[in-house]
């Protein structure tokens, strides 16, 4: 069972997304919401395993929506689903904690496709979105990176996958400590300042699938 939640300002997407989503065997759209302040709200209350929000809606805007929802509800992931695709507004849903953007103007497939794989807590881009990141926010950040070692290859692909540094310790039975000091190590050889740019290195470098 994969529980959702749908955020957006137009009645009409609400209700073509509830058709769609809910025609998924195994689907449930536990909540909807017209603003991000009721977003937050029926997230917290419902915990649903994704939450689908227009990162322009009145109220809270969606970045926002998006770091209180991870805030409040950690185990629920945020899938972006909008129109908009500037790559500077796709870097702030990130940061915020949303680890999937899909464009309206992509096919329903993609949406679907997306949902799924934030349901296992792996991230999904559309190529569309990614081709616009790594025009605009990727190619910098990697352009002075050195090889890693498959042991720092490891550790970014579990990082990338949603696997907390408690998980991580126990897979490769290793300290936390351990864990949290290689990670931040790793990160500053990569010139990496958030999880965020992490997974999208993790992505670029065919380290998980986009």
């Amino acid at each position: 069972m994969i529980r959702i939640l749908i955020a957006d300002d137009h009645a009409a997407v609400r209700s073509g997304l509830r058709r769609l989503l809910e025609a998924q065997p195994g689907w449930e759209v536990v909540a909807e919401a017209a603003d991000g302040k009721d977003a937050i709200c029926k997230a917290a209350t419902t915990k649903p395993d994704v939450a689908v929000l227009d990162c322009m809606m009145p109220v809270i805007n969606g970045v926002e929506a998006t770091r209180q929802i991870r805030t409040r509800v950690p185990g629920t992931e945020v899938l972006i689903f909008t129109m908009h695709e500037d790559e500077q507004l796709i870097e702030e849903m990130l940061r915020a904690g949303a680890r999937g953007y899909v464009l309206k103007s992509d096919a329903a497939g993609q949406l679907l496709n997306a949902i799924e794989s934030l349901a296992e807590h792996k991230p999904f881009f559309t190529p569309t979105v990614s081709e616009i990141l790594l025009a605009t926010f990727l190619e910098p950040l990697v352009r002075g990176d050195s090889c890693l070692s498959d042991e720092e290859g490891t550790l970014v692909r579990l990082i990338a996958q949603g696997h907390t540094n408690r998980q991580i310790a126990n897979k490769l039975q290793i300290g936390l400590k351990t864990v949290e000091s290689r990670r931040a190590a790793t990160m500053r050889k990569l010139n990496l300042s958030s999880t965020a740019a992490l997974v999208l290195y993790a992505i670029r470098s065919g380290l998980v699938e986009s």
